[in-house]
């Protein structure tokens, strides 16, 4: 999927800018739910986790404005979407870690910078999925495939953002049930690879990104998708 942004890239100090703009948006772009297990999991056996209602679809849409953020530029979108599908009974339940699922490649629109000039496409490809974990804290990640996420910036600065550049990649985010249930990134990482000419700050490996997106039940818009033990 392609659509028109205006990530900040250019002068000495944009590069720097346009590669955080480009991780953020590759992170939001998985909106729905990849997970990766709260802190210590690695020493503690995972939490039994169910999606609900069982086999039922999902939007993510975008609360608000998500921001991508690097030293003094900042590049706001205020559209963005993904869909999906909770696994059918008995996949929506796992006894000992998360429950996860395909989605579609996330769209950004409607994007801004603080640095004029510059116009930007994004582009979104292959498979990508979520994963949710219940806990204290229910937590989520956004798998993107390598290469998924492809940011292009013209006018004052020519430059390729690629998300996961090189192996696919989570982004960890929160999860808290409601009537929309909500999904919320709070300064997420993303490796990212930025290539060009003069402005392109082809020296970043990651980025940080902040959005919070509601996230509805499509099969009975009556129902949230919850997640429990």
């Amino acid at each position: 999927m392609t659509s028109d942004v205006r990530p900040a890239m250019r002068s000495a100090r944009t590069p720097r800018t346009v590669l955080t703009a480009v991780t953020g948006i590759a992170a939001a772009v998985g909106l729905p739910l990849a997970v990766a297990g709260p802190a210590g999991a690695a020493t503690a056996a995972a939490a039994a986790t169910t999606v609900t209602p069982a086999g039922h679809g999902f939007s993510a849409a975008l609360s608000g404005s998500a921001t991508f953020s690097a030293g003094s530029v900042t590049v706001t979108c205020t559209a963005s979407g993904s869909t999906g599908q909770v696994p059918a009974a008995p996949g929506n339940h796992n006894a000992a870690g998360p429950v996860s699922s395909a989605i579609s490649a996330p769209t950004y629109g409607s994007c801004t910078t603080s640095m004029p000039g510059v116009g930007a496409t994004v582009s979104t490809t292959g498979t990508w999925g979520v994963a949710m974990q219940n806990g204290t804290q229910v937590t989520a990640g956004l798998a993107m495939p390598s290469g998924g996420f492809v940011l292009k910036t013209s006018g004052l600065a020519n430059c390729t953002v690629t998300a996961a550049p090189t192996a696919a990649a989570t982004v960890n985010g929160t999860w808290a049930n409601g009537a929309p249930s909500t999904l919320k990134f709070t300064d997420a990482k993303v490796p990212v690879k930025v290539e060009g000419g003069f402005g392109c700050p082809t020296t970043a490996t990651s980025s940080t990104f902040n959005a919070t997106y509601k996230v509805t039940d499509t099969t009975d818009p009556a129902s949230s998708i919850t997640v429990t033990g």
